[in-house]
């Protein structure tokens, strides 16, 4: 499965200008020829604009699904849309749409663990159910930013038996060598391919960027590809048959205890 993950710099607040350029972006990294394309966390506004962020989000999907199920079937390319605010039956969602070749939105996910260092637990609504889907027969995941610091989550998902897991976010440069390692743990731990996906877009109008970095791993930790700091299209192959390989060698599911796992909800 040959992957491009968009590291997209947005305008702050300006969805129609993120929409065409994200648009833009797509086509561009569709000459690459990928399987899927990938966005980042919250590209339609930013993360996140707080006094008219229902006015800014999209309203119930209505757009992504129109704009990127046409470039998606167009294109004949799967594409995980990101995430964006989402306004639905009265609440802001921090959604990610996630469209197949032929255009169809076969899947989304709200995010489930709100950031409350940025105020995003006051402004959103959590999601309240994990979502898998298939790309081209390969069984995937999703998180986006914060979601990646729960190890609970992502063992959940790769219970489910995922072979890939897609990680949209807006995560500041401050902390990025948490993004850095977590992801390559994430992948590690659960032996799977991760595509993290990072924006460079301006923090809450503020002078601060985000930290791009966006990466995809492999089941053992190996970075095949990362990127710096500017907007850039990263693509990387992912050979699917090294999971078996790795799973085989290291049997942790056979392994697992989940008896005396009892109590950690508590």
């Amino acid at each position: 499965m040959k992957v491009s993950a968009i590291q997209m710099d947005m305008q702050f607040g300006n969805p129609d200008y993120n929409f065409e350029h994200a648009v833009k972006l797509v086509r561009q990294a569709a000459l690459e020829k990928p399987d899927v394309i990938t966005l980042p966390e919250t590209w339609n506004v930013g993360f996140f604009p707080k006094e008219n962020l229902e006015k800014l989000s999209d309203k119930d999907g209505v757009r992504i699904k129109k704009v990127f199920g046409e470039l998606a079937k167009e294109l004949n390319v799967n594409i995980v849309a990101g995430s964006i605010a989402d306004l639905r039956d009265g609440n802001v969602y921090n959604t990610s749409y996630i469209f197949d070749r032929t255009g169809k939105d076969i899947a989304s996910y709200d995010k489930v663990h709100l950031y409350p260092l940025f105020g995003e637990d006051q402004h959103f609504r959590k999601g309240q159910r994990l979502t898998t889907f298939e790309l081209d027969g390969v069984r995937c995941g999703i998180v986006i930013c914060y979601d990646i610091r729960f190890p609970e989550l992502v063992r959940a998902l790769a219970l489910k038996k995922i072979d890939v897991l897609f990680v949209v976010a807006q995560w500041p440069p401050v902390r990025i060598h948490h993004w850095q390692l977590i992801n390559r743990v994430r992948a590690i731990e659960n032996q799977m391919f991760i595509c993290c996906t990072n924006s460079v877009g301006l923090a809450e109008a503020r002078d601060i960027r985000f930290g791009g970095h966006s990466a995809v791993i492999g089941p053992l930790g190996e970075v095949l590809i990362e990127g710096g700091t500017d907007e850039q299209i990263l693509t990387a192959e992912m050979d699917l048959s090294a999971i078996a390989d790795v799973r085989e060698l290291l049997k942790i599911y056979n392994d697992r205890r989940p008896d005396m796992y009892v109590g950690l909800s508590d």
